[in-house]
């Protein structure tokens, strides 16, 4: 599985982009979170969809808005149309951009309002997802300047849906990271993303961020809300979960090839984050494989592969 913070989604010199991703055979699992908001349209299946710490099912026409830091991926389990792929239209917003968008033009106000909701992910109405739908599959024949309104008049559309519901329960700020602090946790995420199969020593950690061990732990609890040993868990289980829904490897190989040594420790925190088993989580997505098709077992972002993308992000729109 990719690192758990995706960093660098919208090209540099932009203020946002937008992705028309199509998986033929699935939308596969990769728990991840990123500094942008995003925006995702699923069309054509359905499976469950993980936010934050809540899991439900999706079907075609989802529509989420999805705040910056908030852990998310969804998983399909079928098409609805088996001979068409799989569709996502992804946005990844800037937020200081769209924050710097609202404070100049005050018609923009209902917007800032949503956006705090998003910080818990939020899903829209049919109603609203009909609308915005017709909106989003004419985007790529728009100009540059009419992506801009169009992704306005998206936005206005669900800043004005009363049936939106947030998906979360609320959940405490994250502590806003000087560009020292934030060189330091990226580089022991990096370390952490690239060792997790490893046993990872919390003084080695702390050296390359340069920082005593207590002072890693507090930077560490600041910035992801979580425990440094909580962090690299969930890093480890979903990395079982991408190998569990997309492979048949014995489950006691998921849990070595995960960073796990220990059978019974795997399964006990395999427990305790998804609850529910290993082999029940395998089983709950196996049923609806279709047979015969390769796997494709890691997958990261909707912009991990732009051959089969349209790129159309807005440049320097920023007033």
């Amino acid at each position: 599985m990719k690192a758990l913070l995706e960093s660098s989604l919208i090209p540099q010199g932009a203020n946002w982009t937008y992705f028309h991703r199509r998986l033929n055979v699935c939308i596969p699992f990769n728990w991840h979170y990123h500094r942008e908001i995003e925006l995702t349209v699923t069309l054509n299946s359905q499976g469950q969809r993980y936010v934050g710490d809540n899991i439900e099912p999706y079907t075609d026409g989802d529509l989420v808005l999805i705040g910056p830091n908030l852990p998310h991926t969804w998983m399909s389990q079928s098409k609805i149309n088996e001979a068409l792929p799989h569709v996502a239209h992804v946005f990844w917003i800037n937020a200081d951009w769209l924050n710097t968008l609202m404070s100049t033009l005050v018609e923009l106000a209902p917007i800032k309002s949503m956006l705090v909701d998003a910080e818990r992910g939020v899903v829209f109405s049919a109603s609203t997802v009909k609308k915005v739908r017709d909106l989003v599959l004419d985007l790529e024949h728009a100009s540059p300047a009419g992506r801009v309104t169009r992704l306005i008049d998206i936005l206005t559309m669900l800043a004005n849906d009363k049936e939106a519901r947030s998906l979360c329960p609320p959940r405490c700020q994250v502590a806003q990271l000087d560009a020292c602090d934030k060189s330091r946790i990226d580089h022991a995420l990096a370390y952490i993303h690239s060792h997790y199969v490893e046993k990872i020593s919390m003084a080695e950690l702390a050296s390359l961020a340069a920082l005593s061990v207590s002072g890693l732990h507090r930077l560490f609890k600041r910035h992801t809300r979580q425990t440094v040993s909580d962090y690299i868990a969930q890093v480890r289980i979903g990395k079982a979960c991408s190998l569990l829904v997309s492979t048949t490897q014995p489950i006691s190989h998921v849990a070595e090839q995960s960073g796990y040594s220990s059978l019974s420790h795997f399964n006990r925190q395999f427990l305790g984050i998804k609850q529910v088993t290993p082999r029940a989580f395998r089983q709950s997505f196996r049923h609806r494989q279709p047979e015969g098709l390769p796997h494709r077992p890691e997958v990261s972002t909707y912009a991990e592969h732009p051959a089969a993308a349209a790129s159309l992000g807005s440049h320097r729109q920023a007033p």
